[in-house]
């Protein structure tokens, strides 16, 4: 035990051990004793307690006299989790307090904790968005931000690369994919296995072509745009002659990574459909057929795979000036360990772009039936040819579509790439840097990451 009044119990000795010769305290007579009557049992030399103690109640020092029928007042609460701390100044963080709960400079003076802990501060914004770990949200809105600020750019851009890439794709569906594939045998229902199974091949071909079209075709305008964004997240204002002139020297490089990632994808579908393909040559169509049609779905999942690995190598490329190798092996390393996001948000904007396609397109599509031979009522004909009448007007409405959509989908990849970069490399320094923002990054401000 301890001789500090307040860890000793009241009416204890002062050590753990006790005088010689003092007698046990069950023996002193209790009740109280006349005043003429000396105690049987005086107290020791050795101990300094004295026979009155205090009630065994919380011991504190009396402030003045006190009614003792009165209980002794509760201790004053110390301040919780989600109080002030002490104003005056220095706080806990050697500023003084401001209106913003934990002073001027929130949380234990760094700026914007407000009232108790309610939360991070607010980020710097130049632009388009917060300089900090974006949200699903924030990149929409930036992306959709980007085209309504710079639409003449945005818009320029995207037209350009979506009449490329639609008169490929009408050229592609008009002059070879109408006269070598067969799909009738989809709508007869007295077809034989074989033939609905190699239909099926013949639409899943026709259909991964005209998509690796559009894939192509978004990473173009990945590419093109991808300075518009950056100086839309610095609130810096770019025309289309400093968009181009940012992008040209790029462009060879940008052409190569397309043609390296064509090349990847097509490595992938060949290696995935060869089984098939021997199996069928040796004499059984049957079971070839089967497994060419195995194989289409392996290489899909593959080169969704890859699709995503590599969706940033355009930003990379453009962004930090890098070769076509190092453009992938970036794009690699930000999005190992973050897959399913990258999938997850990419997927939202397409599904999001598609909606808004089809919303533009269906008119042009309706009308174009119209003016073929088939009718609108052949378009539930799986083997109705529509013929150039229709591939126009319908490539027409394409155009438009892919003209409005394009900003977005590239747009939300790029700023997936700033986010990333954010997140593990603190790109946001640099960014309001370059923005201008003065002592962002320093002692008593919010980094972004």
């Amino acid at each position: 035990m301890n001789d500090t009044p307040g860890w000793a119990s009241p009416g204890s000795a002062p050590s753990d051990g006790r005088d010689p010769g003092a007698s046990d305290p069950a023996d002193r007579p209790t009740g109280p004793q006349p005043a003429d009557q000396p105690d049987p049992n005086p107290q020791s030399p050795g101990t300094k307690w004295s026979n009155e103690q205090p009630p065994p109640a919380p011991w504190s020092a009396p402030a003045g006299p006190q009614n003792p029928a009165q209980p002794p007042p509760p201790p004053p609460p110390g301040p919780g989790w989600g109080g002030r701390p002490p104003a005056g100044p220095g706080g806990y963080g050697g500023r003084p307090p401001g209106p913003g709960g934990y002073g001027n400079h929130g949380g234990y003076g760094t700026p914007g904790w407000g009232s108790g802990w309610g939360g991070p501060p607010p980020a710097v914004k130049p632009g388009v968005i917060p300089l900090r770990p974006l949200g699903v949200g924030e990149m929409l809105d930036g992306a959709v931000s980007t085209m309504r600020t710079y639409w003449r750019t945005a818009l320029g851009i995207s037209l350009t690369v979506s009449i490329v890439f639609e008169i490929a794709a009408v050229l592609l569906q008009g002059l070879v994919l109408d006269d070598a594939l067969d799909t009738s045998a989809l709508g007869d229902t007295s077809s034989s296995l074989e033939e609905q199974t190699r239909a099926m091949g013949d639409v899943m071909r026709s259909s991964g072509l005209l998509l690796l079209i559009s894939m192509l075709a978004v990473l173009t305008a990945t590419a093109l745009l991808a300075p518009v964004v950056s100086r839309a997240v610095l609130g810096k204002p770019v025309t289309l002659k400093e968009a181009w002139r940012d992008a040209r020297p790029q462009i060879p490089r940008m052409l190569g990574l397309t043609l390296v990632l064509l090349l990847i994808t097509a490595g992938v579908a060949a290696v995935c459909v060869l089984p098939g393909i021997l199996v069928a040559a040796s004499g059984s169509a049957d079971g070839g057929a089967a497994l060419i049609s195995l194989g289409v779905f392996g290489a899909t999942g593959l080169v969704l795979w890859l699709v995503v690995r590599y969706s940033l190598a355009a930003p990379a490329l453009m962004l930090e000036k890098q070769g076509i190798r190092k453009s992938l092996s970036r794009s690699a390393k930000l999005v190992r360990g973050s897959w399913w996001r990258m999938f997850g948000i990419q997927l939202l904007a397409v599904i999001i772009a598609n909606i808004i396609s089809v919303i533009v397109v269906v008119p042009f599509a309706l009308l174009g039936a119209a003016l073929s031979d088939a009718g609108i009522g052949g378009l539930v004909d799986a083997g109705s040819d529509y013929g150039w009448t229709y591939l126009i007007v319908g490539g027409i409405g394409s155009v438009i579509g892919s003209m409005i959509t394009l900003p977005i989908a590239a747009g939300v990849t790029v700023l997936l790439y700033i986010d990333q970069r954010i997140r593990r490399e603190a790109l946001d320094l640099d960014l309001a840097r370059a923005a201008g923002v003065q002592g962002y990054g320093s002692p008593g401000t919010t980094s972004g990451g």
